[in-house]
């Protein structure tokens, strides 16, 4: 197999906070469900932008409670809570935004994030012991009746619907420009885009390749948005489109593709059903046929944080997706490719933020 990574210490080997640094983290996720809700209502009833806006001059809460619609005492149990959270700072009466307030406001991936917790995960996170015990998505009842979150995907209510989408492609499409680079160093003819969702991926190649016929595989409402893309942008002509339900046995993929793509896909299903997804790959490939795995692991991140982030993530899948699946350990789906009769001849680390991508062939 042919790497491509950077070479990095193991992550979470070892215990490296002082007992002081231990006892702020433990208070921390103490009070975590009011550091969540207080900087949430910094954030969007605007406190955290005219702090912003103050700038080196910094603000007080006279001047801040002229502008926001809510008590001085509202303000000011904010502002506290806000100091020890440390989104921002006091000096001389004045409030300043600190680094962290800094980055919950505009650092783009920590946007991304909070809002897809505040309008798709916050209102079911209470039944997370239920969704653990039961093995379902008991939080998604809070956006809607459905058996897993992408049997409703297309009909969420909003801003859910937005959020989630945001979420999905501000990962994705971050690595697409260097998983062409890959992918088409040896031009496939024909792709299968396996979970293509609304589209992008298969977009991506499109615009990229002129000669490239893509297939789209998903459930129906996933396809009709794919198709409304497709048509805005002239392809239409060049993608077909494959209803198939990938849990359900008695499907199979169509045939004749030479390249097989799954991305930020066979994360949402269980260790057994991503080998039976696989096995369904292999029925329709050959020695020559190209499969690329883009996947999100934990392991293989070079900082904490993206590691974290991805842990989170997979307690997003137990509560809300589909209560079985997560962001994988690596050597956890590895072994799971080679289950299924794979072998991974190249692997891509830290393509895009933070995605890996493996391609495999068959083994015959």
């Amino acid at each position: 197999m042919t790497e491509k990574t950077t070479a990095k210490k193991p992550l979470f080997e070892e215990d490296k906070l002082s007992a002081l640094e231990a006892l702020d983290r433990a208070q921390f996720i103490a009070f975590a469900p009011y550091v969540w809700e207080a900087s949430k209502i910094l954030r969007d009833k605007g406190i955290l932008h005219l702090i912003e806006a103050a700038r080196e001059t910094g603000i007080t809460i006279e001047e801040i409670c002229n502008k926001v619609n809510i008590s001085q005492y509202g303000v000011r149990i904010l502002l506290e809570a806000g100091l020890g959270i440390q989104l921002l700072y006091r000096k001389e009466g004045k409030y300043f935004l600190a680094k962290t307030g800094h980055f919950l406001l505009n650092h783009e991936m920590t946007k991304v994030n909070f809002d897809f917790m505040r309008d798709v995960c916050v209102e079911g996170a209470p039944t997370m012991e239920q969704s653990i015990e039961t093995g379902k998505p008991t939080g998604l009842k809070t956006l809607g009746n459905w058996n897993t979150l992408y049997e409703g995907l297309s009909s969420f209510p909003s801003p859910a619907k937005e959020s989630w989408l945001s979420f999905d492609h501000f990962y994705s499409d971050k690595a697409f420009p260097e998983a062409l680079e890959i992918v088409f160093t040896n031009p496939p003819k024909k792709m299968l885009d396996i979970g293509g969702n609304t589209g992008r991926w298969t977009l991506e190649c499109l615009q990229f390749n002129p000669d490239i016929e893509m297939g789209i595989v998903d459930l129906k409402g996933q396809l009709e948005m794919a198709e409304e893309n497709m048509i805005a942008a002239g392809f239409q002509d060049r993608v077909q489109y494959h209803e198939v339900n990938m849990l359900d046995n008695s499907k199979s993929l169509p045939a004749g593709y030479d390249a097989i793509w799954m991305s930020q896909f066979l994360d949402c299903f269980s260790d057994e059903e991503i080998v039976s997804i696989l096995g369904k790959c292999y029925a329709v490939s050959d020695e020559n046929t190209r499969i690329f795995i883009n996947e999100t692991f934990w392991d293989r991140q070079r900082f904490a944080t993206s590691a974290f982030s991805l842990q989170m993530t997979s307690l997003y899948f137990t509560n809300i997706a589909n209560g079985n699946s997560q962001m994988y350990d690596s050597k956890v789906f590895l072994a799971l490719i080679e289950k299924a009769g794979f072998d991974v001849i190249q692997q891509h680390d830290m393509v895009g933020v933070s995605h890996t991508i493996l391609e495999l062939r068959k083994i015959i």
